[in-house]
């Protein structure tokens, strides 16, 4: 039975059995293994109405021999249609304000349009490699006048430096992922440095025209008679210098509340 018969089939199966589920998926190809995971909380939502939650995304890079990875150049994230992204009335920052920032000076710069965390693990390659890590902070931001997302990653020892990387917001009208995160990753350590991991978790609430609004909200759209839902809930797709793209998805589940 071929992978793309399998997984719907399995979908349905874990659906009228009463099962969740939630897996990591491990791909590798040319030497490389990426492992993609992506969740989101509650998991008890209404079955028409958005509800707020927080998304959570998880990826790791490493070599299959050990060695150096290649630099990450472009990330694509997909979310499935059932939720939705809303940052009309939330302040903005821009990528200018972040560059040569510390974690704290991105804070007390952009602190409104905080609407995420994280952190991050690298290697950087300056004779031997020299692993460092930092926190992510994630803003509501504009990308050529349309809705974007913008990571400041900043490492202070033992190799001191701040990346920002935009990444656009999209919606596609038809399929199963509705939300498309999209991101060129700008050169670490002038292509010396390679990001090994990247944990990442976006959401928050505001208010907005005297209303309440959530940056994330979805709904669990279990059909008719049904009180779970298991479904395809993000497509990680990561393209290296010199190596072909590797595409990973993740299913999850909701119940209806």
């Amino acid at each position: 039975m071929s992978r793309r018969v399998a997984i719907p089939l399995l979908i349905a199966l874990l659906a009228l059995a009463g099962v969740t589920a939630s897996w990591a998926e491990v791909k590798q190809k040319d030497g490389l293994r990426v492992t993609f995971d992506a969740g989101f909380a509650p998991k008890v939502l209404p079955r028409d109405q958005p509800a707020p939650i927080k998304v959570h995304i998880e990826g790791k890079i490493a070599t299959t021999d050990g060695s150096h990875p290649p630099p990450l150049r472009w990330l694509e994230v997909s979310i499935h249609r059932s939720g939705r992204m809303f940052s009309r009335g939330l302040p903005l920052c821009s990528a200018p304000t972040l560059q040569s920032t510390s974690t704290k000076a991105a804070l007390e710069r952009c602190r409104p349009a905080l609407v995420g965390r994280g952190s991050f693990k690298a290697d950087v390659l300056l004779g031997k490699e020299i692993p460092t890590s930092g926190p992510i902070l994630a803003f509501n931001s504009r990308k050529g006048g349309r809705p974007a997302l913008l990571l400041q990653l900043f490492a202070a020892v033992p190799v001191r430096f701040t990346l920002v990387v935009p990444l656009s917001i999209g919606h596609r009208e038809e399929g199963q992922f509705g939300t498309v995160l999209r991101a060129k990753i700008p050169r670490l350590g002038g292509g010396l440095g390679s990001i090994t991991a990247i944990d990442l978790t976006i959401g928050r609430t505001y208010s907005f025209r005297g209303q309440r609004r959530s940056y994330v909200s979805a709904a669990c759209g279990a059909p008719q008679g049904l009180s779970l839902a298991v479904f395809p809930f993000a497509r990680g797709s990561f393209r290296f210098e010199s190596h072909r793209a590797i595409q990973t998805t993740i299913v999850s589940d909701c119940t209806v509340r």
